[in-house]
């Protein structure tokens, strides 16, 4: 396991600002009640662990298969249906939605081996990640990859606490299947729109590995 370049500075202040509270602690309260000191610095140790976590790139096996679509994000599907996109189709797709918890990797991947032809943010607000409004609503960054005339779409949504999108595609950029297309910081959802007919391997609330789980097949 590694962890995501994403995550030095806030794994350092986390370190920084929890290290600086327990020194206080520790010289402000009483030994009497020293007992609160030591169960602070447990808790702190705790939680800068889960930030730790957080940022971690798991070592595994990656999928890469031609015919296939790889699930771009760790997580759960929450939606499978066919809507119309507004963005960049301007037609019915079939999205499949995965929602992130913040306990999930958060490493999003690309899904097809490609070409980036259109990357766009949008701001937004900050509904929760399984309001069905969020994936038109909410602050995000679509990307759509071009394979052989065939055309994925790729959102990451922000949510309720996640406050920053990274991504790292601009249109031209090449996409190899399983490789990093960009990061959400703590919880959110990943969209896909995908060609109606695209025959989908996922069900409802199956819980899915990005870069390793398959998502469906052309």
């Amino acid at each position: 396991m590694t962890i995501h370049k994403e995550g030095y500075a806030s794994i350092a202040i986390a370190a920084l600002v929890l290290g600086l509270l327990n020194l206080v602690l520790f010289y402000s309260i009483p030994e009497s009640f020293s007992w609160i000191t030591w169960l602070i610095l447990v808790l702190s140790i705790g939680f800068w662990l889960f930030i730790v976590s957080f940022f971690r790139i798991p070592n595994r096996p990656l999928t890469i298969h031609n015919d296939q679509i790889i699930c771009p994000a760790d997580g759960k599907v929450v939606v499978i249906e066919e809507v119309f996109d507004e963005e960049y189709f301007k037609a019915k797709r079939l999205q499949v939605s995965i929602f992130m918890s913040p306990a999930n990797v958060h490493v999003n991947r690309h899904p097809v081996t490609g070409k980036v032809v259109y990357s766009q943010y949008h701001k937004g607000k900050y509904l929760v990640a399984w309001d069905p409004k969020s994936s038109t609503d909410n602050e995000r960054h679509s990307i759509v990859i071009d394979k052989n005339g065939k055309e994925v779409l790729v959102k990451q949504i922000a949510g309720a606490v996640a406050r920053r999108i990274v991504n790292y595609c601009k249109a031209g950029d090449p996409a190899e299947q399983g490789q990093e297309l960009g990061f959400i910081k703590f919880g959110s959802r990943v969209d896909l729109l995908l060609p109606l007919g695209t025959k989908v391997s996922v069900g409802l609330n199956q819980h899915v590995k990005g870069g390793v789980t398959v998502l469906g097949e052309w």
